[in-house]
């Protein structure tokens, strides 16, 4: 039998995990020494009260799992010989997966019969949705594991996704941005634009004077790029701007004419490195 895995930091809640047949592997976030895991430690994720905590001047930190912990979620579908898939985040912007790597190393040596097989959707929070969402949608057609990781090989770099940022202070902690110059933040207005690349890393792509010329950008590389994309969900993703992102919306379908638009709030995890107020699109692409 398939069983599907995806994490926290791709945005999924349970109440789509469920939907899908996913099982959630929770991605930790730490306020002053606390640390939160989500749909864990809590049910339902309120988005604005998180967010608000940061415009208050928190900086939360994030850290990787355990070897342990990733076995605690994996071990009883190897026990039972099981198919198994993870569709999660990008390896190169976490060294947890050097832990999974242990922790299904050492459950392969234990349980032979299991298939372990993970897609890398390299990128966090709403192009990692967009494509566990896919992958959902094949497996609930009757795809079989190969036929999706076949997919996977050719489709995963077709999923584009832009965004921008409010205030750089959280990413200029992080360091998580490739190219983005850390005066960038005292400038008033500007909006440093960002996309994921086809590495799976955040890389600045350049800068918006103003919120409306960042909005225009992404709605005109969703044209520049965009491939078929009435034939696939647009995923507008925010960290607590619903205005902001539902107004992106109405200007794509104003342009391109109407389509299939998800809007996602982004988790606290991934959104403890983008900060509040930063809206991202997610769509179907020639290339990233």
């Amino acid at each position: 039998m398939l069983k599907l895995y995806t994490d926290t930091d791709t945005d999924f809640t349970p109440e789509l995990a469920a939907e899908y047949g996913y099982k959630l592997i929770s991605m930790p976030y730490s306020i002053d020494a606390h640390t939160t895991y989500p749909y864990v430690d809590f049910d339902t994720f309120d988005g604005h009260a998180f967010y608000d905590t940061l415009r208050g001047g928190v900086l939360p930190t994030t850290s990787a799992i355990s070897k342990e912990q990733y076995i605690r979620y994996f071990e009883d579908d190897f026990k039972e010989g099981d198919e198994i898939l993870y569709v999660h985040f990008s390896r190169a912007m976490t060294n947890t997966f050097d832990a999974m790597d242990q922790a299904v190393a050492e459950l392969k040596a234990q349980y032979p019969s299991a298939r372990f097989e993970e897609i890398d959707t390299k990128g966090i929070t709403t192009i990692s949705y967009a494509i566990v969402r896919e992958v959902g949608d094949l497996v609930k057609a009757g795809k079989t594991l190969d036929q999706v990781l076949e997919w996977a090989k050719t489709e995963v770099d077709k999923f584009a996704m832009y965004f921008f940022a409010d205030d750089l202070k959280f990413f200029r902690r992080s360091g998580r941005v490739s190219g983005l110059a850390a005066t960038m933040g005292t400038l008033i207005g500007v909006r440093p634009l960002i996309h994921m690349s086809q590495e799976g890393k955040m890389v600045s792509v350049g800068t918006a004077k103003g919120r409306n010329k960042a909005m225009a950008y992404l709605v005109e590389k969703v044209g520049e790029l965009g491939d078929d994309i009435s034939s696939h969900r647009i995923c507008i993703g925010h960290t607590d701007a619903p205005e902001i992102a539902r107004q992106i919306g109405f200007m794509i379908e104003e342009k391109y004419g109407k389509q299939d638009i998800v809007y996602v709030y982004v988790n606290p995890t991934a959104g403890s490195h983008c900060g509040p107020n930063g809206v991202g699109v997610c769509f179907h692409a020639k290339h990233r």
